[in-house]
């Protein structure tokens, strides 16, 4: 039935606005009493329990950064069967983000590109939400992403990282930090080890007790990927994820004049499975046992969930299969995950 919608009426829309109704039925099914009513057809198996960052996750699949940039739909994604949604990305600022149109899907290829640029209302708006959220009994496990303020000079990010941290932290169940988002002038510049080293420690120490996670571009080389995992388990950090969107373009079937047309921008979606699978194994390999690993990139069925946790994904997320799969892919992804 949503695939014939989808079709027929979701794909003629600007995918923007697509994304802003489909956000209206996500928070309709977080409110009671129907969300009650929604928990019975979506409800992971109990046996699907997952342990990660000294936390209970109902289900080890769950909602990526970008999905719900302001903490808007949080209960409703929870409603639905994801086990974690991770808000954001947020910013100490305010902002706009990049001029529309910035989303645009290739449908051939099951696949997104996108320049948002971090379009959000800011760390302080999303934190009263949150707040509120934690409150509530029955709520998914809050992951909180932030990145730099597209106002401040990447040479001033590590003071904007420890504001948003400041004010987030103390109501996330964990805080991941994005510096590989490739809408953000400069942004990925602060991979690099020795820029990235500090901005870390920096971090960790407005995070308090709260498990922290760095974001992690696919576009790394396996050395800077390794590197990196090296490093967030040499700061104590709590976890990885791997990975963020890429700005490759790796044997697209959309007609190419489309896929220029849509221009710059990250991409996302069934592409990205290789590669994402690739440093998955990487990091995993560089990384103890006990270290969280977030696998998210290209994951559309169960079995594609069932291969990251085989590969040694501790937890893994999704995104962009849910615009062409539907409100109910979650319940589809657990209910082959229970299957085995």
């Amino acid at each position: 039935m949503y695939r014939l919608l989808f079709s027929v009426v979701l794909s003629r829309f600007d995918p923007e606005t697509a994304h802003h109704l489909g956000m209206r039925v996500v928070r309709a099914a977080g409110v009671r009493p129907f969300s009650a009513l929604v928990r019975r057809v979506t409800r992971a198996a109990p046996t699907l329990r997952t342990r990660a960052l000294g936390i209970d996750f109902p289900s080890p699949f769950g909602v990526a950064a970008g999905f719900d940039k302001d903490a808007v739909g949080v209960l409703g994604l929870g409603a639905l069967g994801f086990g974690h949604v991770e808000v954001g990305t947020l910013t100490a600022i305010p902002q706009d983000g990049n001029p529309r149109p910035r989303l645009f899907r290739l449908i051939p290829d099951r696949a997104v590109i996108n320049r948002m640029g971090f379009n959000n209302g800011g760390a302080d708006a999303a934190a009263g939400r949150i707040a509120k959220l934690r409150r509530r009994h029955d709520r998914p496990v809050i992951g909180i992403n932030i990145g730099k303020s597209r106002v401040v000079d990447v040479a001033d990010a590590t003071a904007d990282y420890v504001r948003s941290a400041t004010r987030l932290a103390p109501l996330a169940d964990y805080l991941a930090v994005n510096v590989s988002s490739p809408n953000t002038p400069g942004l990925r510049t602060l991979q690099a080890v020795e820029t990235l080293a500090p901005l870390l420690r920096a971090v960790k120490d407005a995070a308090g007790t709260t498990p922290l996670l760095v974001k992690i571009a696919p576009d790394l080389d396996d050395e800077e990927v390794r590197a990196i995992a090296l490093l967030a388990v040499e700061l104590g950090l709590d976890g990885l994820i791997a990975t963020n969107t890429t700005l490759s373009r790796p044997g697209l079937r959309t007609d190419p004049a489309v896929v220029e047309a849509a221009g710059a921008g990250g991409l996302s979606g069934a592409p990205l499975r290789d590669r994402s699978l690739e440093v998955l194994r990487v990091v995993r390999a560089s990384v103890p046992a006990e270290f969280c690993v977030i696998s998210v990139g290209g994951v559309e069925s169960g079995a594609d969930v069932r291969e990251r946790l085989d590969a040694g994904a501790t937890l893994v997320q999704g995104y962009t299969a849910f615009l062409y799969r539907g409100p109910f892919w979650a319940r589809q992804i657990n209910r082959a995950l229970a299957r085995g």
